[in-house]
């Protein structure tokens, strides 16, 4: 996997171990019965990206729990699954979320710097997750791939994922933030 091109932050760490129950930025109600329209709905991108991002860590773990890779069949089908799920997170990261911040919908300047920021981060990550799922998926009914390879790449992909999470999730939080001078952000005066 050829992933060099942006540094790992941290060495040691994967996503192994995190589930969709303790993924920071839990889905939770945060819309405000008067909040804007607009507001409303950059909720529901951010909701469904949560959700397909804890399928594809538990994908990921079950697959990291299978070490030592020692049985191709039985590692098939739950890799291709696992690359499946990994694709649709990726789309709908970037056809919900950051479509939507950059077709100019959102207006807070804060979250507009944070993403131009992080934005080619992510998108180097999406180039591992392509040449991941190119590799895996692609040739999983030919059986030309290799476990030991495998065992590398997805300890690779493990560390790029768990940056890019973490850059979303910056994004996240400033996504559902209260914009200034809305309703939700209002306080009654006394």
């Amino acid at each position: 996997m050829n992933c060099s091109e942006f540094p790992v932050t941290r060495e040691k760490r994967s996503p192994a171990g995190r589930t969709a129950t303790d993924l920071p930025g839990e889905p939770m109600s945060t819309t405000q019965p008067s909040a804007p329209l607009q507001e409303r709905r950059s909720h529901h991108p951010i909701e469904e990206l949560l959700r397909r991002r804890g399928e594809m860590l538990t994908l990921y773990n079950q697959l990291a729990d299978m070490r030592p890779f020692d049985d191709k069949e039985a590692i098939a089908d739950l890799l291709e699954e696992f690359c499946e799920v990994m694709v649709d997170y990726t789309a709908t990261a970037h056809f919900g979320l950051y479509r939507f911040i950059e077709e100019g919908s959102e207006r807070r300047r804060a979250v507009m710097e944070l993403a131009t920021r992080v934005y080619p981060t992510i998108l180097a990550t999406t180039q591992c997750i392509i040449e991941f799922n190119d590799r895996y998926a692609e040739h999983l009914g030919d059986g030309d791939w290799s476990l030991e390879k495998l065992e590398k790449d997805l300890s690779t992909l493990g560390l790029k994922m768990t940056d890019r999470i973490e850059l979303e999730d910056q994004l996240i939080e400033l996504l559902r933030a209260p914009r200034e001078g809305s309703a939700a952000d209002r306080r009654p005066s006394h």
